[in-house]
């Protein structure tokens, strides 16, 4: 069901109930259904899941040992390794990919498909389309990182056990308080992970092909992490999205450390509200054709 049928459907039961048409959740439901069901975002899914599980069948046959990055290095102490250790190579390109896939989608998508110029004639009215498009963005792209963290956790302690995780702090942590560490994680993840995805809707609004979205959309992600990495730049370093991405190693910490992640927060939430309102300002006036 495209998100036209659903709202023609809502509209149709609300007016045989000599209601006043409003719109709850169903639109919500019918985005989440065509995001969750369709083949190329399973596919998509199914290889971020892939990643977890490659790397710990290979550092089980191959070892863990010989310098590489920490989380690598440390699988073999915790099964909760493989899950941070996937986050962090999944990081910079596969979860942003997915969720750029979405986000460069939401609208442009409609107007491919010829869907939205119809579903604004239901009304549903285009502030409130935005918010539904932009709310499953987010919970796209919160269910994408939890389940890469989720398949690393399960293949994790299969082949490697529950045993303490071992912070940068040098201190010890039972597996519990581990998997309490790593949902914050999650969480502090599939925030930045949103507000790229604002960045999304936005170039969304501005063309009626989802792939050129989506491609200016990881290309916006590429960008910042180059010029994060650029030393000359460092002036700029703070304002980029991209650059707080890794603060959540200080969230492995004992105590854990928040300055990093505060103010990742608040990037994450200025990038948010400036796109989402870009994005607002360009629709809401935009001729829609298709």
């Amino acid at each position: 069901m495209s998100a036209a049928e659903a709202v023609q459907g809502e509209r149709a039961e609300q007016l045989e109930a000599g209601g006043r048409f409003r719109l709850p959740g169903r639109l919500l439901g019918s985005e989440l259904r065509l995001i969750f069901t369709r083949r190329r975002n399973i596919a998509g899914m199914a290889v971020l899941a892939a990643v977890p599980i490659l790397l710990a069948v290979s550092v089980k046959v191959w070892g863990g040992d010989g310098g590489g990055p920490d989380f690598i290095s440390s699988i073999t102490q915790s099964g909760l390794f493989v899950a941070l250790a996937a986050l962090a190579i999944e990081l910079p390109l596969f979860l942003p990919l997915a969720v750029a896939t979405i986000a460069g989608d939401s609208i442009a998508g409609e107007a491919n498909l010829g869907t939205l110029r119809y579903l604004l004639t239901v009304p549903v009215g285009r502030t409130r389309l935005l918010l539904i498009k932009y709310a499953s963005i987010v919970i796209f792209a919160l269910a994408a990182t939890l389940l890469v963290a989720a398949v690393g956790v399960l293949i994790g302690v299969i082949l490697f056990g529950t045993g303490p995780m071992i912070t940068f702090s040098g201190t010890q942590l039972g597996f519990a308080a581990g998997l309490g560490r790593l949902l914050i994680i999650i969480g502090y993840l599939a925030a930045g992970f949103a507000a790229l995805g604002a960045i999304g809707l936005f170039v969304s609004v501005l063309t009626e092909q989802p792939i050129a979205a989506t491609v200016a959309t990881v290309l916006i992600n590429v960008v910042m992490f180059v010029c994060d990495t650029i030393p000359q730049l460092d002036w700029l370093h703070p304002w980029l999205l991209t650059h707080w991405w890794t603060a959540f190693g200080d969230l492995l910490r004992d105590p854990m450390a928040f300055d990093s992640v505060g103010r990742g927060l608040l990037t994450a939430a200025g990038y948010a509200l400036v796109f989402w309102l870009a994005a607002w300002a360009r629709f809401s006036g935009k001729d829609v054709s298709s």
